[in-house]
């Protein structure tokens, strides 16, 4: 049994030393990867609407009633691609990334100006598509916010490379060693 247990010791240390490993290649890469996917996502969107193709242009435009239609979608379409473009090149990111979190923040208005395409049978707990599509701008939400927390202000970081670089050097550059054997 004793060896048994030696043995589950090993594959433990094992175990969190490929995780360390890992967590060391990953690092460097995460924020980097995470702001020019969300940049890309913006950028898509924005172009699908500005081509006029978008699956979602009556919903947007059913959302500021007001405002004519095409105009909204066509606005909204450029300023996604605008705002995406700015954070795939990590241009102006303490201005780009509050105002990317405010625009996600609007989508929400949909569940107020158009209910009954948000929600199934008025059930506020039963999405459709369309409120399950809006609804994921929650998790785009704490990705920029994440972004936001770790992209560098000019005071602190200036001359520093690229955005988002000299947080996850610092992070790489942690000890990531795997955790002392339990006593």
């Amino acid at each position: 049994m004793k060896n048994l247990l030696r043995g589950g010791g090993l594959l433990l240390r094992l175990g969190c030393a490929a995780d360390a490993r890992l967590v060391r290649v990953l690092r460097p890469a995460a924020l980097p990867s995470l702001r020019i996917l969300l940049g890309v996502v913006f950028m898509w969107f924005g172009a699908l609407k500005v081509a006029g193709v978008s699956p979602v242009a009556k919903m947007v435009a059913g959302t500021l009633p007001w405002a004519e239609p095409h105009m909204v979608v066509l606005v909204l379409g450029a300023v996604e691609v605008l705002l995406g473009a700015a954070v795939v090149a990590g241009v102006a990111l303490r201005l780009v990334l509050p105002t990317l979190a405010a625009h996600l923040c609007g989508t929400f208005l949909t569940f107020v100006m158009l209910p009954g395409l948000m929600f199934a049978d008025g059930d506020p707990l039963l999405l459709t598509a369309d409120g399950e599509f809006v609804m994921k701008n929650l998790v785009l939400i704490g990705a920029t916010l994440a972004l936001i927390a770790h992209a560098p202000s000019r005071a602190r970081d200036r001359g520093q490379g690229t955005p988002l670089t000299a947080p996850a050097r610092a992070i790489a550059e942690e000890p990531a060693g795997p955790p002392p054997p339990a006593a």
